[in-house]
């Protein structure tokens, strides 16, 4: 299966209520997750500035074995506020449903597929391994997230990350979406749930079953709302059932350097 983690305690994990971390304890967590093994840590969001900026720019600096990325929405000055903190990855975020396109952007597909364009054209030319999540994936009309996947593959981005934004997906219609994707568009794929009605689990594993290679998780499964993918229980599902390590500790390892 070869799945690869990106965990974004430091990003979604911190949008949980209740839950405000200083510069200190995201550089701690940061070395805590690269110790484990984690391929790539979601850092924050450095177009907030201030603190959230200075914790990226931070832990960019570690020079961690685990890529450090930043997320970004479709616009040029996030990204820029993004490369000014030496990221290893630019992560380019729009929504793809036509509710959030016509509620959150007040456009429409057009405009979001010329957007997508110019803000990842952008930012491979400024050098920088690229990212483009999907927002609102699991509403979104299946013949768009095509078209879209089709349009950002040919610029050149490589991986996908296909959200449920809302937490309102189930695995079966996860599974035949991603499938249906990696079969009709050359480009790998990354899953985004959240836990609204206790399928963030479920729904990262039937991903990966139908071919994702990247799952989104935070410890603990704290994230906005009802949290997001549990990393402990997702490693240990696929651990104990496929015999798959998606870091090179065991279980009773990564506890330890958790309760650090």
């Amino acid at each position: 299966m070869d799945v690869n983690i990106v965990d974004t305690t430091l990003r979604d994990g911190e949008q949980k209520a209740g839950i405000a971390l200083g510069i200190n304890e995201k550089v701690k967590i940061a070395k805590i997750l690269d110790d484990i093994g984690i391929y790539q840590i979601e850092a924050g969001s450095a177009a907030m500035g201030g603190e959230e900026k200075a914790s990226i720019e931070k832990i960019a600096a570690l020079g961690l074995k685990s890529k450090i990325s930043s997320w970004n929405r479709a616009n040029i000055k996030d990204i820029d506020a993004s490369i000014d903190c030496g990221v290893d990855i630019v992560h380019i975020s729009i929504p793809t449903s036509d509710l959030q396109i016509k509620s959150k952007l007040g456009k429409d597909k057009a405009w979001v597929l010329e957007r997508i364009k110019k803000c990842t054209t952008y930012a491979l030319e400024k050098g920088y391994e690229v990212t483009v999540g999907m927002e609102d994936a699991t509403r979104s009309d299946i013949n768009f997230l095509i078209e879209f996947c089709t349009v950002v593959s040919e610029i050149g981005i490589k991986r996908i990350r296909y959200s449920d934004t809302v937490g309102i997906s189930y695995p079966r219609k996860v599974f035949y979406s991603i499938k249906k994707l990696l079969q009709e568009v050359p480009i790998e794929m990354e899953i985004h749930a959240h836990n609204d009605f206790g399928m963030a689990l479920a729904n990262s594993l039937a991903a990966v079953e139908a071919g994702a290679k990247f799952a989104n998780c935070t410890i603990s499964g704290v994230g906005e709302r009802a949290g997001n993918c549990d990393f402990i229980k997702f490693a240990q599902t696929l651990d104990m059932f496929e015999g798959e390590k998606v870091c090179p500790l065991n279980i009773e390892q990564i506890l330890r350097c958790l309760s650090l």
